[in-house]
């Protein structure tokens, strides 16, 4: 497993997931060629406004694309579809 750094961007991990040595899936162009795949997805928080965001990372936890959420609940039941090619199993950053 590999755990992402406490911080992300600027915001503070509260819970992610890491999909192995197969990826979530990946990020497209837009001429729909595969760009990046994403192995980590991470849900953070910003530590001065309290927004919250889901953000899919490649193998080294850069971030390759980002949503903002209006919850932890919503960051981790909203994922796209093209980031369900492996379940994600969610883990409190400790």
């Amino acid at each position: 497993m590999n755990m992402p750094p406490k911080i992300i961007e600027g915001a503070e991990v509260i819970e992610w997931a890491w999909s192995g040595e197969a990826p979530f899936g990946v990020v497209r162009c837009e001429s729909g060629v595969a760009a990046t795949e994403i192995y980590g997805l991470a849900i953070c928080r910003y530590p001065q406004s309290g927004k919250i965001y889901r953000f899919s990372c490649d193998a080294e936890w850069r971030v390759e694309q980002d949503s903002d959420c209006q919850s932890v609940e919503e960051a981790k039941s909203n994922l796209p579809l093209q980031y369900k090619e492996v379940e994600a199993i969610w883990h409190k950053w400790e």
